[in-house]
């Protein structure tokens, strides 16, 4: 079995290694044992890095995650808090990156990354719970570490760029910095070195498994990717653009922003369904087969002469519509961003963020625009000149050669109904990182699943409930690789399977809310 190689950071050796308590060594240590090791490590000090609590929790905790949804629920572990070059930055402001490490009991020898979101700026419980179904992977006995990339702030504050170390931190630099660092201190608390190490993240968090996999491609053995912000600057002027077509068919003289009405919601809605829900062999509200709807046709929904305005759309709004899908485009032609795909989510006016449908709401990045043109050219030389973000962009660099030359492996997800950034994106991604590295090597070692309905990480009317932790984890030390997974909805019993793209869940007869009712199929043609 191959060993992830730890790089140094300077650890004095602690007097204390505590064992897993699973396998071989299980009931050698005792809680006391445990606890007193963990708490061992408060206050210490070596170099950049001080551990500023140590908390052993023997029953597990609860840790309320302020959506609604339950509780966080942690087995007992040891609860590692910290900080790295804490110090006086731009302004006055006290910068460094704050992470916590959580050391379950029964480990299983695993390390894990979780991946941040937004802009990050505060430190999430480190459970790592994405794309792991029903069970974190705390639960699981991964050792998992999260942090704030080298920030304090909240939603979309970005004053910290006025830090060079802290915009350098958020871009890429804390990824590697902390996984070497709570690597290092796990191993000093079980007294020997993970044997395989993971990242998992969506939005932001995807962005840095990306970055992981490009920059530095010795850290990981396996990463799971869900819906990157890898170009937010393209997909944000791809937003703005929709709204700005939009507020086109207004009237000469009203403000705007324009939106659409519950009936034209309600056409759009209807209309997705009928050309695309059936694709899949079933009319169930979920569109699988993702890569046949890319024909759908908006000109269906427009309203002539004798229609029912309560039943179609404006000439004016049908424009709209095909224009803010298929995206803008440059002075020459060349699109600017890729198409939005046309899924169930589009109209979504339910918990979360709205479908991609302009609704004239503010956004975390400000109030919607009420122009009616855009100068692409102007801002796309705008965000070439943008340091931060061409250091945080992931989509263009595709050579994996030596990620992949180790046997590391990738998973990718999206949500179709992603209003935010497009599924396509990251599928365009996907093929020329393919074309990069040639199909037999990728084909080794990366998935991509689609996922009907789910907008932005979960959420919609989705199975946004699925496992890509676990065939990681047999992927790489079993070598067998992934398939169909089994989707869950969060609020009742139905299942069904996600494909790896582009194939997709094809019903085949029997309870639609029993996954073993599909089989994968490619798409015709």
């Amino acid at each position: 079995m191959r060993m992830t190689v730890l790089a140094s950071v300077g650890l004095a050796a602690l007097a204390f290694g505590v064992p897993a308590s699973s396998g071989a060594q299980s009931g050698e240590v005792g809680t006391n044992d445990r606890a007193a090791a963990c708490e061992a490590l408060a206050g210490h000090q070596d170099g950049d890095l001080q551990v500023t609590g140590a908390t052993y929790y023997p029953r597990g905790r609860h840790e309320s995650t302020g959506t609604g949804l339950p509780p966080l629920v942690m087995p007992p572990h040891c609860l590692i808090e910290g900080v790295i070059n804490e110090r006086e930055g731009a302004g006055g402001v006290t910068y460094g990156i704050r992470f916590e490490l959580a050391l379950p009991e029964d480990w299983n020898g695993r390390y894990l990354l979780q991946g941040g979101g937004g802009l990050n700026g505060s430190v999430r419980p480190a459970t790592g719970p994405v794309a792991s179904g029903d069970r974190n992977a705390l639960s699981r006995g991964f050792a998992v570490a999260s942090h704030d990339s080298g920030h304090q702030g909240a939603g979309f504050d970005n004053s910290f760029y006025a830090d060079q170390r802290a915009a350098l931190d958020f871009a890429e630099a804390s990824v590697r910095t902390v996984t070497h660092a709570t690597r290092a201190l796990t191993q000093e608390y079980y007294g020997r070195e993970p044997h395989h190490s993971y990242m998992t993240g969506c939005s932001t968090g995807g962005r840095e498994g990306m970055l992981a996999s490009q920059r530095y491609p010795e850290l990981f053995d396996g990463i799971v990717i869900g819906a990157p912000a890898m170009r937010p600057g393209h997909s944000n002027l791809g937003i703005e653009w929709a709204q700005a077509m939009l507020n086109r068919t207004l009237p000469e003289g009203e403000a705007g922003p324009a939106v659409f009405s519950e009936a034209e919601r309600s056409v759009i809605a209807d209309e997705v369904l009928r050309q695309c829900d059936a694709l899949d062999g079933v009319s169930d509200g979920m569109m699988a087969n993702v890569q046949a709807c890319r024909a759908f046709d908006p000109g269906a929904m427009q309203c002539h002469a004798g229609d029912d305005p309560v039943t179609c759309l404006a000439p004016e709004r049908v424009e709209a519509l095909r224009l803010a899908f298929t995206g803008p485009r440059d002075a020459s032609g060349r699109p600017v961003y890729v198409p939005i795909p046309w899924d169930t989510g589009v109209t979504w006016t339910g918990p979360g963020l709205p479908g991609y449908l302009p609704s004239g709401q503010p956004s975390p990045f400000g109030l919607a625009t009420t122009a009616r043109d855009i100068d692409i050219d102007a801002r796309l030389h705008d965000l070439r000149w943008d340091a931060v973000g061409r250091l945080t962009d992931t989509a263009y660099w595709t050579n994996l050669s030596t990620y992949l030359g180790r046997g590391s492996k990738l998973m990718y997800f999206h949500g179709v109904s992603d209003p935010w950034f497009s599924a396509f994106d990251t599928w365009d991604y996907f093929q020329r990182a393919r074309a990069a590295n040639g199909p037999e090597a990728w084909d080794n070692a990366a998935r991509f699943y689609m996922v009907p309905g789910m907008m932005h990480c979960a959420g919609g009317n989705a199975f946004d409930s699925f496992d890509l932790l676990g065939p990681m984890v047999d992927w790489v030390e079993g070598g067998e690789a992934p398939g169909a997974v089994t989707a869950s909805r969060r609020d009742s019993d139905a299942q069904m399977p996600l494909c790896p793209h582009p194939s997709y869940a094809h019903y085949t007869g029997g309870d639609a809310g029993d996954a073993g009712s599909y089989e994968c199929r490619l798409p015709e043609g």
